[in-house]
């Protein structure tokens, strides 16, 4: 079992933090020094692994999984009490936080264009194409965005990281809202029973990080469109 990504001592992220932006992980980086430095590398994995990482009980359609299995586009993904999992199907990457259960289907192995989080919370980035995401009380129609979800049955917490999003009551499509983000600019709650006749509400940034994106978009051979080191830049900042 390897040492969650969020457990890791602030030096050794701040270090970690450092060489992304440097671009260490870039073909032809020094790989001992980056192994000696840094320890595992945040990098897209061979061909016919998804996990980067997985701690505690993770079960890919009911079987339990490990760094050597596969994910596809038409499968469930369950993480048990205090477990989490780091992973990667096509060009889109996850973490899959503790208790959660999603379930994903898409039109061939490498590709799922609909998502839907059952239960607990997911952080997730995207490529290229349209997704639908859904969770208890809601609809997410994803274009090129970070998304995290917290999902449970009364309320669905929609933070669209950056990129743009069209969010929608999952019961009454014209309780809805379109929300175009640079970084982390109107996260939401979208609520089973409307509160003062308001389905989707304002909500406050919480429970993920710029640094676990910086890890996920990695993992795609990506980087999210916005800099951990702009000291100028106005919206929130997440060490």
């Amino acid at each position: 079992m390897t040492k969650p990504f969020e457990d890791v001592d602030p030096s050794r992220r701040r270090l970690l933090v450092l060489a992304l932006a440097a671009g260490w992980f870039a073909a032809g980086a020094p790989g001992p020094a980056r192994a000696q430095v840094l320890g595992k590398v945040p990098r897209p994995l061979p061909p016919g692994r998804s996990f980067y990482e997985i701690s505690g009980a993770v079960t890919v359609n009911g079987k339990p999984a490990t760094l050597q299995s596969a994910v596809g586009a038409n499968d469930v993904v369950e993480t048990g009490k205090s477990a989490h999992a780091i992973f990667v199907v096509g060009s889109d990457a996850f973490i899959l936080r503790a208790g959660s259960r999603m379930e994903m289907k898409g039109a061939t192995q490498a590709f799922a264009d609909q998502l839907r989080l059952v239960t607990g919370a997911l952080l997730s980035v995207f490529g290229r194409g349209p997704r639908k995401v859904t969770g208890p009380t809601s609809t997410i129609g994803v274009r090129g965005t970070g998304l995290y979800l917290e999902a449970s049955p009364d309320v669905t917490y929609v933070c669209t990281c950056y990129g743009a999003t069209d969010i929608a009551a999952a019961d009454d499509p014209t309780a809805a809202e379109s929300v175009v983000s640079r970084h982390h600019d109107a996260p939401r709650y979208v609520l089973a029973k409307a509160d003062r006749g308001r389905r989707i509400v304002a909500a406050p940034f919480k429970n993920h990080t710029d640094l676990e994106l910086m890890l996920i978009e990695s993992l795609v051979g990506r980087a999210p469109p916005f800099s951990l080191f702009d000291e100028g830049y106005g919206s929130l900042r997440r060490y």
